[in-house]
């Protein structure tokens, strides 16, 4: 418990230097996102020590939310990789003093090429805050450390300049859920360690009809729940499926006088509720369908599986 003052002190510093944040932001700030949305190149994100990690995780941000970006090492940035800028890129610097040398030949190259440059610093009267373009001052706050020693308020304030600067692009570029899942597919991992059940349609989604069902009330079914199928019942166990490809083969002129029992393909292709949903995938696309029944030991629907809902 002898902890808890201080790291309760830590927090509520480093949440109040937010609060100031917010508060200082202003004209700059919105000049500085119309600035990075106006590039045609990619935003090359830099800082040194505690500010270079900080500089990373913007990166990062920014690439995964769709703006694309990446982290230069400043140092390494003196012996060879300026060749990983363009001049149709921006850069975001960024340093607490904002004379941090390492970032000298950066700022340098970026003059020399005309790219925009976003400074994110404590001195507006450092090299970095008088050469830049724009200029995100960050508030002139103690650090959280006790010494005032350790990078702690003035990172914390850093990060989340970058992260709202990544979330007014994203907004403004209108990214959706699906672009960032298409920028995340390694997330899919989990999907597909997904057990059926989590992604099964259960209840009156699940199209069903009797054994004995009239062809009008078969088409009536399919065309209500939207899965392409139905199953077929007898008693409580599903016996069959009729699909959309079973009513082409059997297209006549008799096919509505036709029951469920005549058309129905018996033994449909089924997975349990606990199957992983590769597995149920795998199985669809082998026997090339686009629906699977979820069914229990004893052969009773318990819900249906699309492809769509695994993909």
């Amino acid at each position: 418990m002898k902890y808890l003052d201080e790291a309760r002190q830590v927090l509520r510093d480093e949440a109040q230097a937010l609060c100031i944040l917010a508060d200082s932001l202003g004209e700059t700030f919105e000049k500085t996102v119309d600035c990075l949305l106006g590039i045609k190149g990619r935003i090359a994100v830099t800082g040194m020590g505690k500010s270079g990690h900080v500089a990373r995780k913007i990166a990062a941000t920014l690439a995964s939310t769709g703006s694309p970006a990446y982290f230069i090492h400043p140092a390494e940035a003196s012996h060879g990789d300026l060749g990983m800028m363009t001049p149709e890129d921006a850069v975001i610097a960024i340093s607490n003093s904002g004379n941090t040398s390492e970032l000298t030949d950066i700022v340098l190259y970026a003059s020399q090429n005309n790219m925009p440059l976003v400074a994110i610093t404590k001195n507006a009267d450092s090299f970095l805050g008088k050469h830049c373009d724009h200029l995100l001052l960050q508030p002139q706050l103690h650090e959280a450390c006790p010494l005032d020693c350790a990078p702690t308020t003035s990172t914390t304030v850093q990060m989340a300049l970058g992260d709202a600067l990544a979330m007014c692009l994203l907004t403004a570029r209108g990214f959706r859920k699906e672009d960032f899942r298409r920028f995340h597919p390694g997330g899919s991992l989990g999907h597909r360690l997904s057990l059926v059940r989590d992604l099964m349609h259960t209840g009156d989604s699940v199209p069903l009809v009797s054994l004995n069902a009239p062809m009008m009330d078969v088409l009536a079914e399919m065309t209500r729940k939207g899965f392409g199928c139905v199953g077929v019942m007898e008693g409580e166990k599903l016996v069959g499926i009729i699909t959309d490809g079973d009513l082409r083969r059997h297209m006549g002129p008799n096919i509505l006088e036709s029951t469920a029992c005549e058309l129905m393909t018996r033994n449909p292709v089924c997975v349990g509720a606990d199957a992983l949903s590769a597995k149920a995938q795998g199985i669809m696309e082998e026997r090339k369908i686009t629906c699977v029944f979820v069914v229990d030991d004893e052969h009773r629907p318990l819900g249906v599986l699309s492809m769509h809902d695994i993909l």
